[in-house]
């Protein structure tokens, strides 16, 4: 074989290889843990995201990774113990899928590589020293980056409802998630003319008790809260709602799909498939104290006509235009 025909011979073959020889890092089998704050159910479509961008990326479990995972299962108590459990693993990257699991991961380790995904400011938690240059072992996606969600969320509800004037948030106060909500509330609620009255969800067990307290409160439309006690128990707030016959607005499209009414924030999955690029970027010998905190790439309001229906609703044309996906 001729010395060229041999090179081109080598470089066809380079090219097979490349989106499997490009992922190795200093770690021929580099080791990634996640924890989900969700159930392993309730997380499925978020983790297939994140295994999708990652096999995009080059990277195959059991091939030239390895993934750990671990579900909290909605239990913000659990994130400490199972952020522990990840990092004695010596992992090469953690990904933390929540508020809570990034506290627990920044008390657990201050070397290990962390991408994060979280609703609250990472500089004000102490998570980073800035969004732009974070300082220390944590990057990832900051999901209420933009203040004006809350608002958003509240203007729909209005927009879809007019006649709704008063507006019960059901929230986790354990949960940082929701946490960070609460003190957008007010001046939100005040711009477009609506009374808040927030009701503490401590235990999904109790949601009886709570729905009989909304129904005494003359509650006309509910804002429901995103963390992952919520989140992970989805079907149980929709149907609250429902039984209610209140139209409810939620963070995630996964309430609507549900049988909520309205849900409005960013695109759970999309950010799963944002945070595998982190993930590359960090095998790949970045350093996560140089890299900012990113926004979500999407936001998407759905609106689910089945659950309106089911409470005598009429949504105008002129609302549904502005909905990025029906549910009929």
């Amino acid at each position: 074989m001729k010395r060229r025909e041999f090179i081109a011979l080598l470089g066809a073959a380079a090219a097979m290889w490349r989106n499997i020889a490009h992922a190795q890092s200093s770690s021929a089998n580099p080791l990634v843990s996640v924890l989900s704050p969700l159930s392993a159910t309730a997380a499925t479509r978020n983790i297939a995201a994140f295994r999708s961008a990652m096999r995009d990326l080059g990277y195959v479990n059991g091939r030239n990774m390895t993934l750990e995972l671990r579900y909290a299962d909605g239990a913000i108590e659990r994130m400490s113990s199972l952020a522990v459990e990840l990092i004695a693993l010596k992992p090469d990257v953690l990904l933390v899928g929540s508020s809570a699991g990034a506290s627990a991961a920044h008390r657990a380790t201050r070397t290990v590589p962390v991408v994060t995904i979280v609703s609250e400011d990472p500089v004000a938690s102490g998570l980073a020293n800035s969004i732009a240059k974070p300082g220390g072992n944590i990057s990832g996606t900051w999901m209420l980056g933009d203040d004006a969600l809350v608002g958003k969320r509240l203007e729909f509800l209005k927009l879809a409802v007019p006649a709704v004037a008063r507006v019960g948030v059901l929230y986790a106060p354990d949960d940082p998630t929701d946490a960070s909500i609460l003190p957008r509330l007010p001046a939100a609620a005040k711009a477009l003319g609506l009374t808040i009255q927030t009701f503490e969800v401590r235990d999904m067990t109790t949601l009886h008790t709570i729905a009989a307290e909304i129904a005494r409160a003359d509650i006309q439309g509910l804002l429901i809260g995103q963390g992952p006690p919520f989140n992970t128990r989805r079907g149980e707030l929709t149907a609250l709602a429902s039984r209610l016959r209140l139209p409810a607005v939620y963070g995630f499209r996964e309430f609507a799909e549900a049988g909520g009414f309205l849900a409005y924030g960013p695109n759970l999955p999309d950010i799963y498939r944002q945070s595998a690029r982190l993930v590359d970027r960090i095998l790949k010998g970045a350093n996560p104290a140089e890299m900012p905190f990113e926004l979500p790439t999407r936001y998407e309001l759905i609106v689910n006509l089945k659950a309106a229906s089911a409470m005598g609703l009429t949504v105008s044309d002129s609302f549904l235009l502005l909905a990025d996906e029906v549910i009929e």
